[in-house]
């Protein structure tokens, strides 16, 4: 899995539109700022507030 980029600059987080980072280990994108992990699928993110993971 390897998102583009140009994907990870527009991307941010729904809740508070801040910075997230991948953690391409886990297939997710984390806001470090809410404690959020935000699933990918299928190379996909979903940047959904209610799929979202507490960390």
């Amino acid at each position: 899995m390897t998102l583009s980029q140009q994907l990870l600059e527009i991307l941010a987080c729904p809740q508070c539109k801040g910075v997230v980072v991948t953690d391409e280990q886990h297939r997710q994108i984390i806001c470090k700022a809410c404690r959020l992990a935000y699933p990918i699928r299928d190379d996909i993110p979903v940047m959904l507030i209610d799929e979202a993971v507490r960390l």
